[in-house]
């Protein structure tokens, strides 16, 4: 006689799923087994991953260098800043992680060229590249210094070019490989003060698109990522007491009457970064991804500057 299970097929099934999506205490009888419930497992997605980062000194950068250490990679970020630089060094290694910093400028076709080197020699390649840094700026068209101009555009369009030429060819030579290059939803909507800084954002995502019809062929995956208004030092005031950001903190949603009505935190456009960098999207490459809490999707955009 045939032996059969005392769990009916239905409950099998339920187990059976349960297991496979990591679910403790499931029992036959499909209730679960009394007990705490379980830890989450820590985030180690990237363990043994390779990661460089320019722009990481603050705000997003500083954020993705610390969550990519968290979740297991070793990490080379550079900026122009260096007591800030190691700051964040000491953040991470002091939580157990690896990472070291260089002062370097993107701007600098020889100082982008010597990090990249430097980090590919001391972790044995580079996995993943977040091409951050970048700086802003706010005036109408016609009252621009050719300065101000010449400078976003050599930080955030040649600072990106410079960053690409020399990871790419680390890349090729392992045959794969992760880029994911800050643009900004300034890219997607105008603003009559934001002609420089949006100009750059979009000539951004044009680097990426050829960039990854280029190189996809080869193993590598290129997007943008266009974060929305964040809490960092570009869009906060600067020399503004705390309270009074605050203050333009809470004002910004009202204003902004679509979407998630609040600026996001850095940390959750690094989680972004990562997931972007992560095995879940192989077949994602030359896409711009918005991360802006709806403002691209909303009629309108301002943002506090001022009280």
């Amino acid at each position: 006689m045939e032996k059969h299970s005392s769990a009916h097929p239905g409950r099998r099934a339920l187990l059976g799923t349960a297991a496979a999506l990591g679910i403790a205490g499931v029992t036959a009888t499909g209730a679960h087994a009394a007990g705490p419930a379980p830890k989450p497992a820590p985030d180690r997605r990237f363990r043994g991953s390779s990661v460089l980062i320019t722009g990481g000194t603050s705000g997003i950068g500083r954020a993705t260098a610390i969550a990519f250490a968290a979740a297991g990679a070793s990490v080379g970020f550079c900026g122009r800043r260096t007591d800030a630089g190691r700051r964040v060094e000491r953040e991470i290694t002091d939580a157990g992680g690896e990472a070291f910093y260089v002062r370097a400028d993107v701007r600098s076709a020889e100082e982008t060229q010597d990090f990249t080197d430097r980090v590919a020699a001391r972790y044995g390649g580079i996995d993943i590249a977040f091409n951050n840094a970048g700086i802003g700026g706010s005036r109408l068209l016609h009252e621009l210094t050719v300065q101000e101009w010449d400078d976003i555009q050599d930080t955030n369009v040649r600072g990106v070019f410079l960053a690409l030429k020399y990871q790419i060819p680390h890349m090729l030579r392992a045959g794969r490989g992760v880029i994911v290059c800050t643009s900004s939803v300034a890219a997607e909507r105008g603003r009559p003060d934001g002609a420089a800084y949006a100009a750059s954002k979009r000539a951004i995502e044009s680097l990426v698109k050829c960039a990854a019809l280029a190189y996809g062929p080869k193993g590598i995956r290129i997007n943008a990522l266009l974060p929305g208004p964040t809490d960092t030092a570009m869009v906060r005031p600067p020399g503004i007491p705390d309270a009074e950001w605050a203050r333009l903190k809470a004002a910004f949603g009202p204003l902004n009457v679509e979407g998630l009505q609040r600026m996001a935190e850095p940390e959750e456009i690094a989680r972004s970064v990562l997931g972007l960098a992560s095995p879940d999207f192989p077949y994602m490459t030359g896409a711009s991804v918005l991360v802006d809490g709806g403002v691209s999707a909303g009629r309108k955009l301002i943002i506090p500057t001022g009280p």
